[in-house]
Formats: structure tokens, C-alpha cells, sequence
């Protein structure tokens, strides 16, 4: 004699199969994993170590002494090297070229002093 309990779960099991058919992927739902086990403070504070800022290295500009990256074009005078690679005051306005021709010469006395 077959109990209840197995009727049941023939007849749930025999429903299923009938919808499967009907059943498109949009209607499965699918959950995100989930880690099996908690990582601990100290691996999470390990893993963020390398996400802190770190300081910037500069150094003066051998013409105009402004901090610049190094092996990098000056974007004050446009020097690299000794040579002017960009001329810094093509694209200033005329008013503003007449000022910082001003700021080169004092810069270049006080250099002479």
C-alpha cells in the first residue's frame, strides 16, 4: 500500500514536469552567490592597504624651479632638458603674455643674484 505522503509528491512531482514547457529564462529568477565563509577584519584591512594615497614624487624644474614630475616638459616654462620643447606664451593673450614676460625677467635677475 503507497502512503499519502508518496501520492503527494508523485502528483507535485508529475505538475512540475507539466509547466516546464511553459516556463521561459525570463521567468527564473537567479540569485547571486554568496560566500561561504566571513573574511576577517584584519585580511580585509590587508587587501585595503594598498589603496591608500601615496606621495607624489617631485622635483624643481631645472629652469624655473616649480615642482614637476620628473622626465616630464615643464608646463610653467615649457623646458625639458635644457631645450624649450613648448612655448608657453603662444597661447596666452596678449595682456597675460606681457605679464608673465614680466614674471620671467624678475625670476631671471633674482637667479642672477
Amino acid at each position: 500500500m503507497v502512503n499519502f505522503l508518496t501520492m503527494y509528491c508523485i502528483i507535485y512531482y508529475e505538475h512540475i514536469l507539466s509547466l516546464l514547457p511553459k516556463l521561459n529564462f525570463s521567468d527564473i529568477i537567479f540569485s547571486m552567490s554568496v560566500p561561504k565563509q566571513r573574511h576577517t577584519k584584519s585580511r580585509r584591512d590587508k587587501r585595503r592597504s594598498q589603496l591608500g594615497l601615496k606621495k607624489l614624487n617631485l622635483v624643481p624644474c631645472p629652469n624655473c624651479h616649480t615642482l614637476i614630475f620628473p622626465h616630464q616638459v615643464c608646463p610653467n616654462c615649457g623646458y625639458y632638458k635644457g631645450k624649450e620643447i613648448i612655448d608657453v606664451l603662444k597661447k596666452l593673450t596678449k595682456k597675460e603674455r606681457k605679464e608673465r614676460e614680466k614674471e620671467i625677467k624678475r625670476e631671471k635677475t633674482e637667479k642672477a643674484k
